[in-house]
């Protein structure tokens, strides 16, 4: 996956630009013009269809060269991936056409844009600044990287044997409570102790027997037809009439009568049975059913027995949780050893930038902290004896990009775009140039636009573009050798360009 480039900006109605399309090549990319001619709206329509801003365009579009990673957006990913900003009654965010909240269009832009303005210090995070000197050190000692990977490797079993015994520890706060629930829920439970399928049963002979004395007396008075066989039958043969339906029908009418047989229930008492129905149906009334009732039983059965081996399982745990921190502390000792050995090095490499940039040096202290998943160290920084609270945004713009640079010089990597606005503002000639230099230096990683007002950071532009504003409104353009040279000397002159200005803009070109 290549470093995402932005390869396109188009936009409509934003401010003093009717419209505009720009096309963007790698490397460093510098915005020059007059005051309000427009250098800050077309800056803020890069960081605007990037969610970085709220814009009063119509439209704006980015072309973004790379993979950025979209489908856990439930976005389809192009080779190039169009970024939309369309406002009507309200500002709407598309990739690709497909709709997207500006939330995570930030979200997808942050990773692989960074915007220098914006007061931000993630690159002084601590997890960040431990990562580059574990870059240094495993350089220099080729058991760190490993030490790093099983430190990780038993912090993460560590954590997990921490919660085990977080959980016993509470547990052990309420324990009597528990185990009285548990044995009083098994108890309730066995006293009836059920079966599954028992309630169904019951409830049928329940049924049946509830229709045993009706069918009987029923019966007693059919049977009565019984008597007047013989007499109807004399009847039928003096009559001369066939008997045999009504010799058929008897014997059906007797098969029917045998067929009704309580004697299974013989012995049964009725009220043992519709206690037992009652006490099972307390039982389904509290837990559902008698087969969740039977799966209660068995969990309460568990816990109980975990509850009276807690004490076991707390001893098993705390013995694991001792070794386990002990193992984590040699374990980071050795790891910041070889911190505190990478520390003045990348101490040295930071100051180096930021003497380029006309910065005070800053100071680094390793010192210590709670354990987590990074060790047990915190990187001080501070600047002349101040903190990075303290500081001015241009003070920490500057410190970023020092800090950018350190961490694309020894990682080799970098990738993605940086956004500075005006970052060589009221600065000398030679501040102003050797920012450019350090800029210079990241292009080569990163793909860089920013605003200047200063003749040595444009000249060192790989792409050097001029916006200009008239009563028709804004335009821009990239300019040619030549436009860069009237552009420069401008810049180092004002509007009355003079003979040592335009000498002294080539020479800056060469």
């Amino acid at each position: 996956m290549g470093a995402p480039v932005i390869e396109r900006l188009y936009l409509k109605d934003y401010l003093s630009f009717d419209e505009l399309e720009l096309k963007f090549g790698n490397g460093l990319s510098v915005f020059t013009g007059v005051s309000g001619a427009g250098k800050s709206v077309l800056m803020g329509a890069i960081l605007s269809v990037f969610g970085y801003k709220d814009s009063e365009a119509r439209l704006i579009e980015a072309d973004v060269e790379c993979k950025l990673g979209l489908d856990e957006f439930g976005i389809e990913e192009d080779d190039i991936n169009c970024f939309k900003l369309l406002k009507d009654k309200s500002t709407r965010y598309f990739i690709n056409n497909q709709s997207i909240s500006k939330k995570n269009l930030n979200l997808v832009a942050s990773r692989h844009l960074k915007y220098l303005s914006a007061r931000d210090i993630t690159e002084f995070e601590n997890s960040r600044l431990l990562n580059l000197l574990d870059i240094l050190a495993s350089k220099k000692s080729k058991n760190h990287n490993q030490n790093l990977i099983k430190f990780k490797e038993k912090f993460g079993e560590f954590l997990s044997v921490k919660k085990d015994l977080d959980k016993i520890n509470e547990e052990e706060k309420k324990i009597d409570e528990l185990r009285d629930f548990a044995k009083f829920e098994i108890e309730k439970i066995e006293q009836v102790s059920p079966k599954a399928g028992e309630f169904e049963e019951l409830s049928a002979i329940k049924k049946h027997l509830s229709k045993k004395d009706k069918i009987e007396e029923a019966w007693n008075k059919a049977e009565a037809i019984f008597a007047y066989e013989k007499a109807v039958m004399e009847a039928l043969n003096i009559s001369e009439i066939d008997s045999g339906f009504f010799s058929d029908a008897l014997n059906e009418l007797k098969i029917a009568r045998s067929s009704v047989d309580f004697d299974e229930f013989e012995g049964l008492d009725i009220e043992e049975i519709l206690d037992r129905i009652e006490s099972l149906n307390a039982l389904i009334n509290r837990y559902g059913s008698i087969e969740e009732c039977l799966e209660i039983l068995k969990k309460r059965k568990s816990e109980l027995a975990h509850y009276e081996n807690i004490e076991f399982q707390k001893s098993d745990l705390v013995s694991k949780f001792t070794k386990l921190s002990n193992e984590l502390k040699s374990s980071s000792e050795a790891i910041t050893k070889e911190r505190f050995k990478a520390i003045k090095e990348l101490e040295t490499m930071i100051n180096s930038y930021l003497k380029d940039l006309y910065m005070d040096r800053i100071d680094m202290d390793l010192n210590s902290k709670n354990l987590d998943i990074n060790g047990s160290d915190l990187v001080d920084i501070n600047l002349n004896s101040s903190n990075l609270k303290t500081l001015s945004s241009g003070e920490i713009n500057r410190l970023r990009l020092a800090f950018i640079a350190s961490e694309a010089k020894i990682s080799g990597l970098g990738g993605g775009v940086l956004i500075l606005d005006e970052i060589d503002a009221n600065l000398s000639g030679k501040e102003a140039m050797s920012i450019a230099n350090v800029l210079i230096e990241l292009s080569s990683l990163y793909q860089i636009f920013a605003i200047s007002h200063q003749p040595q950071l444009s000249s060192k532009a790989h792409h050097h573009f001029l916006v200009q504003k008239s009563s028709k409104g804004s335009t821009a353009k990239e300019l040619n050798i030549d436009e860069r040279v009237m552009e420069l000397s401008r810049m180092i002159s004002g509007e009355s360009i003079t003979q040592e200005a335009t000498e002294f803009a080539k020479k800056l070109l060469l």
